[in-house]
């Protein structure tokens, strides 16, 4: 089957939306269209990213059962040494979990909305699990649920994020209230807490084109807005609990940048295991759910 046509369009009033259910269950565009002109809220993938089929040449996709990286793809849990594939791209660290790597299933489908599915089976990571990704379109917001159960017989370590794409321009900016930020290594393990850019707590935030991060904030209120003054346009991003985390990948000299709501830091297991008590690390048990939306309103001025 086509790459291209195994991607489902959804459609609410000016809101256009494109999951790609076997690329990681993947974004592959959220735009509004209003007859006098397209306007892209999210990087949209181009027919050579589809074809690449990799879901981070995407627009958004999930991340489960954790986020960011576990260094060397190694923990320690329920008395057992965990060693998890480690990612091409990240070495020599595991990255993002497995529902971006993975093929997702239909679930539901209808005109505005999209449930797509997950199972996991046991192997290096030893704990099966279900998840499933609900989108739900308006004329005003994208809605993303994401929900993972455990469905086998031990407490697993668990983690949920999202993973968006968003266009940079020579002066958009990022307003977050956060509380402090993850200072990193040469490849991006947390080292220690720093004072977080105090530009960000401002409704002027943080010029994205000037500034390089891959850097996760804590204590974050689970409100961010992007604000593109050439487009005269803003986007809010908003995030139920446990998103308590946000992760912002600025590269430099790129036409791109990442705000992740997710529920924990980078390599929680580890720092968890070190004696951490703030790194948002939970468990969940066996039979036990766990679920959290995120809602991204377009506004234009």
């Amino acid at each position: 089957m086509d790459t291209a046509a195994s991607v489902i369009d959804l459609r609410a009033g000016r809101a256009r939306l494109g999951v790609a259910p076997g690329i990681g269950g993947s974004i592959t565009h959220y735009r509004w269209v209003d007859g006098r002109r397209e306007l892209d809220w999210l990087r949209p993938a181009t027919n050579a990213d589809l074809a690449a089929g990799a879901a981070d040449r995407l627009a958004c996709f999930p991340l489960v059962p954790f986020s960011n990286r576990v260094r060397t793809g190694r923990f320690d849990f329920g008395g057992r040494a965990i060693r998890l594939p480690l990612h091409p791209s990240r070495p020599p660290h595991a990255l993002h979990g497995h529902g971006w790597q993975a093929a997702w299933t239909l679930a539901e489908h209808g005109a505005d909305r999209l449930a797509i599915e997950y199972d996991h089976a046991a192997g290096a990571w030893p704990f099966p699990y279900h998840v499933r990704e609900d989108f739900a379109l308006t004329d005003e917001e994208l809605r993303i649920t994401l929900s993972i159960a455990n469905t086998g017989a031990e407490a697993m370590p668990v983690g949920l994020g999202l993973h968006p794409y968003f266009p940079r321009t020579a002066r958009c900016h990022l307003s977050a209230s956060v509380g402090a930020m993850w200072a990193t290594d040469a490849e991006v393990m947390p080292t220690s807490l720093i004072g977080a850019d105090p530009r960000l707590a401002t409704d002027d935030g943080l010029p994205l084109a000037e500034v390089a991060l891959d850097n996760v904030f804590t204590g974050w209120r689970r409100r961010a807005t992007i604000v593109w003054p050439e487009r005269g346009a803003r986007l809010s991003i908003d995030a139920d609990p446990p998103l308590d985390f946000l992760v912002v990948y600025s590269p430099p000299g790129k036409d791109f940048f990442c705000v992740e709501p997710a529920s924990h830091c980078t390599d929680a297991f580890n720092l968890a295991a070190q004696g951490r008590t703030d790194t948002g690390f939970r468990t969940l048990d066996p039979g036990a759910r766990l679920s959290a939306a995120v809602r991204f309103r377009p506004h234009l001025d």
